[in-house]
């Protein structure tokens, strides 16, 4: 399948007075065409942060370098602010997390959608409005005509963030990334958002899910990255994480997922917080909180091991069969 993101050895760093956090660390990954790939790990982990410097949308005291961020075979990093924002929303897109924060007040959802199509293709008021219209009937709105009309405090949270994901695929981009897009929302409007993104993803390119919910991510996406305290620390097929993890902290995560059909399984949590990004533990940032950790694992930090095919982990206590 052919390669549609590379990321190598990405760092993304934020200089405070206090020091200096360092959100994501030295990761990498990649995304082939027509897959979804679920970044899971607890608040803090660095996985809003991965995405944002993907699209440089840092703020001024941010830090970033990497070997290689490319889409397409692009190199993102040569790009100067205005290519880059030629291709933001066209090549890239994201539905971000509070799309009310995105979504400007003031204009009808037709008028801003309209401008988003005409500024990346040539296209007339007309043809971008019957666009627009095309989208919102893909993301099943009702009455898209009016829905056109509407300004955003006439919407609901759900028509709202349906909003965001058409205006997200109304130039129809390579990639799409989703930063949390049920959080805000109700437990029956994260069902049809999700069930939502489910039926769009085979027109992008690719889809990154960002989320800390790991159901989730079973149900829509085909690969699984999980991140604890900016590492990636365990990468697979979702079903291969999901039905066996090997990294401790992947463990912790699927032993507090409830378990409908099992009344006697009780729920454990992870000992312990997320470590201060400042100043992280020298070896494995995982290690203060693990059960498995050895005086190397507080020393050094673990290498990336192919535990099975296509499943990588990073962990001392599995590439020593400790575990």
């Amino acid at each position: 399948m052919e390669q549609l993101l590379n990321v190598r050895h990405l760092k993304t760093y934020f200089k405070l007075t206090e020091g200096t956090v360092r959100a994501v660390d030295d990761i990498s990954f990649s995304l082939r065409r027509g897959e979804a790939l679920g970044v899971a790990g607890e608040t803090g982990s660095g996985k809003s942060v991965t995405v944002k410097s993907l699209m440089r949308t840092l703020p001024s005291y941010a830090q970033l370098s990497a070997e290689e961020i490319s889409l397409e075979g692009m190199d993102m990093l040569s790009l100067s602010n205005s290519q880059l924002q030629s291709i933001l929303g066209k090549k890239i897109s994201m539905v971000f997390q509070n799309p009310t924060s995105f979504i400007n007040p003031l204009f009808t959802i037709g008028k801003q959608m309209s401008d988003v199509i005409r500024c990346h293709e040539k296209a007339t008021k007309a043809e971008a409005l019957a666009r627009a219209r095309e989208m919102l009937v893909l993301v099943g709105m009702p009455d898209p005509d009016a829905v056109l009309k509407q300004y955003p405090f006439q919407m609901s949270g759900g028509m709202i963030q349906r909003v965001m994901i058409a205006l997200s695929l109304s130039c129809n981009p390579s990639l799409l990334i989703a930063d949390e897009p049920t959080t805000a929302l109700d437990v029956t409007i994260q069902a049809q958002i999700l069930k939502l993104l489910g039926e769009v993803k085979a027109r992008t390119g690719g889809l990154i899910l960002i989320t800390h919910n790991l159901a989730i991510i079973s149900e829509i996406c085909d690969r699984i990255a999980v991140m604890y305290a900016g590492k990636i620390v365990e990468t697979g097929a979702v079903s291969r994480v999901m039905r066996a993890p090997r990294h401790p902290y992947t463990k912790g995560l699927m032993a507090a997922i409830p378990r409908l059909t099992d009344a006697s399984h009780k729920l454990t949590s992870i000992p312990g917080n997320i470590p201060n990004m400042i100043s992280p533990p020298e070896g494995c940032r995982f290690s203060p909180r693990c059960a498995y950790a050895t005086e190397e694992c507080r020393r050094v930090q673990p290498e990336t091991i192919e535990c099975e095919d296509n499943h990588q982990v990073a962990c001392h206590a599995v590439a020593e069969g400790r575990i």
